[in-house]
């Protein structure tokens, strides 16, 4: 079979879960996406919420089952020897939809070809193929080499660090916080300092956020505590007692994703107006959240849009950014948080 070469290897991504400003819930989900030719291959497909077959929190017996059927080494899951690529990341049924792709062997290298957008066992090339996208030919050497990876390591060690360390005056804020977290997938514990905690434990975190009444001597005597146990993890300064804009400083602290391969990579809020810079075509949902005088936090999704890759200035409505504000910008693979500068 024809087809050009393309390099194959495998990064860590995420499915930016979180609280949405109508206050539904969005899952969040790690997993290994697919780089070919060193983009990931989800940014070559249509603006998707999908994940790859490959997530960090299915059961181990699955995880490498999903590896071994990639490698050929077990029957395809679907008739005419195809599998799953990218599938729901709520519910993984094929029913939602999924793009899938025959993968087949010739001589030493693996090749995806015919892509498809599927939804039950039957797929119509002609109308739900992707006809712009594959075949690819991968070199079997590199191709093995990155999946037989994943088996010796278990997966990502890095993504499965999905706790989160919550230190704060405000129980009740934490309290809502943690449970928001936990939602969407995202272990949260409560607590005051970290001294004496012993190194095993806080091995399981992978961010500890901050409250604004901490003072600066208790932040460092958590920062010693976790370098005392070698533990690398993210600081967060929460902005605000705004559980869902909390919820996307988390989120964004535990995106272990290489920044040159992430779809949103820039925000600014100033004047009125944000900045937003986007790697390729994706929709993006702008949601700006203000405290009032009274500390009540008011909510609003001021653009919800498709944009093409590149920088873009997106007016916002100056109802929704006065006071103490803030933008978080949102596509399905990553999150960024923005005080509004005055």
């Amino acid at each position: 079979m024809s087809a050009a070469y393309a390099t194959f290897g495998l990064a860590p991504a995420m499915r930016a879960g979180g609280v949405l400003a109508n206050g539904d819930f969005q899952i969040h989900r790690d997993f290994m996406d697919f780089i070919v030719d060193g983009r990931p291959l989800l940014f070559q497909l249509s603006d998707l919420d999908a994940v790859s077959p490959l997530a960090s929190d299915i059961p181990p017996a699955i995880f490498t089952a999903q590896v071994r059927s990639l490698l050929g080494e077990s029957d395809a899951p679907l008739p005419s020897g195809r599998y799953v690529i990218y599938g729901c990341p709520e519910c993984e049924d094929l029913a939602c939809g999924a793009v899938t792709a025959a993968i087949e062997r010739d001589g030493d290298d693996f090749i995806w070809r015919d892509f498809a957008w599927q939804t039950d066992d039957a797929v119509d090339l002609h109308l739900n193929g992707y006809h712009g996208i594959g075949p690819f030919r991968f070199r079997g050497a590199e191709y093995r080499a990155a999946l037989d990876s994943l088996l010796r390591s278990g997966g990502d060690p890095e993504s499965t660090r999905r706790r989160v360390l919550l230190i704060g005056a405000r129980v009740a804020v934490l309290a809502k916080l943690a449970a928001a977290l936990r939602t969407i997938g995202i272990g949260a514990d409560i607590t005051h300092g970290v001294v004496d905690v012993p190194a095993d434990e806080l091995r399981g975190y992978g961010a500890v956020a901050f409250g604004r009444a901490v003072t600066e001597e208790e932040r460092v005597a958590v920062r010693r505590s976790f370098e005392r146990a070698g533990v690398d993890v993210v600081y967060v300064d929460g902005l605000a007692p705004i559980v869902p804009l909390l919820v996307a400083q988390i989120e964004h602290a535990l995106d272990r994703s290489p920044v040159e391969q992430r779809r949103l990579t820039r925000l600014v809020a100033a004047d009125g107006e944000a900045g937003v810079e986007v790697t390729s075509p994706c929709r993006v949902r702008l949601t700006t959240y203000r405290l009032d005088r009274l500390y009540r936090t008011h909510a609003r999704e001021v653009f919800d849009g498709v944009l093409e890759a590149g920088r873009h200035r997106i007016a916002l409505d100056a109802k929704a950014v006065r006071g103490e504000s803030f933008v978080v910008a949102r596509t399905s693979g990553s999150v960024l948080v923005e005080a509004m500068a005055r």
